[in-house]
């Protein structure tokens, strides 16, 4: 069992992927602007991030690049679940350190099978 950070501010996106990785055997903690995403990596060490992009205090891509830089924080393995689809914000993402990018909405065997890759 891994504990994965979600990291959203939609109440309705989070707790899809809460039901989503919870039943799939992990344990979730959670996070509603990138600020507190930040804080939460330090506070929790997660085994791995679900970080979406379109959220208040600091966005997706800001705070991934802050904890991919990050020392305490820097091999946790973050992946961007977000509305943005096209190439440049994918690419952008990877730029910032993230190891995946998923589009919303996100299908359950597809977020398992890029969590369960990166979780090794």
């Amino acid at each position: 069992m891994a504990k994965i950070l979600i990291v959203d501010d939609s109440p309705t996106q989070m707790a899809n992927m809460i039901k989503i990785v919870e039943s799939h055997g992990h344990q979730t903690v959670t996070a509603t602007n990138g600020l507190e995403g930040v804080e939460m990596a330090k506070k929790e060490l997660p085994d791995l991030i679900l970080m979406d992009v379109v959220m208040p205090e600091l966005n997706g891509f800001q705070a991934t690049r802050k904890i991919t830089k990050e020392p305490s924080t820097a091999h946790i393995p973050v992946i961007l679940v977000t509305t943005k689809d096209q190439d440049t914000d994918k690419v952008w993402g990877e730029r910032q350190g993230a190891k995946a990018y998923l589009v919303k909405p996100v299908q359950e065997n597809a977020l398992i099978s890029k969590v369960n890759e990166l979780l090794g």
